[in-house]
């Protein structure tokens, strides 16, 4: 088997979120490649395979960028990124295991969930890439499970949480605060008008979790995050509106990266702009309290 590139360790999968589940396969990945003197390598997809198979991709946890650097972080020498594509989704499991483990990435073991299917139709599992990994000269490598006493650590355990606001249990299956990344964008000035300028982001790719009001961080800022459709002022429009609490100045068209730390309440309309206006002085304080 002739390979193209450095002999690796290779470890597969989407790594949403790259939780603590995920850390502790990339700490076992990176061990066993230190063993052996070879690189850890993770193999990843973009698009998510559901959203090219017409069966829809849940909500994303991380940007692509951001799972890269998370992925660098704990542990991962190099991330193949490969574009998932109907005719890739055709590939037979062996096509998969030559080509693209073999030949591309010089595998010489593959750390994989035991329920991992690949190849046309999902033909390929576990047992297949042990015997293709016979033949081919790599090791197939069942990942280790990680969880606590709710269950395995999992990227759905924390999309059921933001999906209700708990970015507490999220940020402790992600082992950091949950993130939303947007630039700045132009809005009607409404919060200026009642005291509290806010940043509304616009672009965010990551999941949104319940409309209300959020404790965040914006790297070393303390801020108050309101998410929703604002019932008070029109009930339509979804804004996410960012107020830093010890900040002023433009930043308009900056990136900001929102950390979400803890859920203050629920949206709510107000009789009128002045209990509003009352209500936000409220969220404020409170989010000093819980940063």
């Amino acid at each position: 088997m002739t390979t193209t590139g450095p002999l690796s360790v290779v470890v597969i999968g989407n790594f949403d979120g790259v939780h603590l589940g995920h850390q502790a396969v990339l700490r076992q990945a990176r061990a066993l490649a230190d063993a052996r003197s070879l690189r850890c390598v993770v193999l990843t997809f973009d698009p998510h395979p559901s959203e090219v198979l017409g069966r829809g991709s849940p909500p994303q946890l991380t940007t692509l960028s951001r799972r890269i650097q998370l992925l660098r972080e704990h542990g991962a020498a190099d991330v193949a990124v490969e574009p998932f594509t109907m005719e890739l989704a055709s590939w037979s499991p062996e096509r998969f295991a030559e080509q693209l483990l073999g030949t591309r990435l010089g595998t010489r073991a593959v750390v994989v969930g035991g329920n991992f299917r690949f190849g046309n139709k999902r033909a390929g599992d576990f047992a297949t890439l042990q015997q293709l990994g016979t033949r081919l000269g790599f090791e197939a490598v069942a990942a280790e499970v990680a969880g606590d006493a709710d269950g395995p650590f999992s990227s759905t355990r924390i999309r059921d949480a933001i999906a209700v606001g708990d970015v507490g249990i999220a940020a402790a299956v992600l082992a950091r605060p949950h993130r939303l990344s947007g630039v700045v964008e132009h809005g009607d000035a409404r919060g200026r008008t009642l005291g509290f300028p806010t940043a509304n982001l616009g672009g965010v790719e990551e999941m949104l979790p319940a409309y209300g009001v959020y404790a965040v961080r914006v790297g070393a800022e303390k801020g108050v995050m309101n998410v929703g459709v604002r019932p008070t002022v029109d009930g339509h429009a979804l804004r996410i509106e960012v107020h830093l609490l010890d900040f002023d100045g433009d930043l308009y068209g900056q990136q900001l990266d929102v950390d979400l730390v803890a859920h203050l309440r629920g949206e709510q309309k107000f009789a009128g702009l002045d209990d509003l206006r009352a209500q936000i002085a409220k969220d404020a304080e409170n989010a000093r309290k819980a940063l």
